[in-house]
């Protein structure tokens, strides 16, 4: 699982996406191009967005929803926080290197 996540956020369009979606969340495909257009100048087609969105749904951080013929996306932090807590054990002195 923490496998996918990480192939999931090594692409940059990816990371943008989440970033969208954590500025604001359930945006359709269409709403997602144009804010990845406007703010990051990416001109990707609906196809491509739509197959980062594909990765990051098989790794779990973006949830699809379906409303009527629409499709939403929203974020899910979930897997982060599952590696978050793996790493960061309580038992670790903070002054680890």
């Amino acid at each position: 699982m923490a496998e996918d996540v990480f192939k999931a956020l090594a692409d940059p369009t990816r990371r943008r996406i989440l970033d969208e979606l954590a500025d604001r969340d359930g945006q359709s495909l269409f709403e997602i191009c144009a804010r990845l257009s406007t703010r990051h100048g990416l001109g990707l087609s609906r196809q491509a967005i739509s197959q980062h969105l594909a990765v990051l749904e098989a790794a779990d951080l973006v949830r699809t929803r379906r409303e009527g013929r629409y499709k939403f996306h929203d974020l899910n932090t979930a897997p982060l926080e599952r590696i978050m807590t793996r790493w960061l054990r309580p038992d670790a002195p903070e002054n680890t290197p």
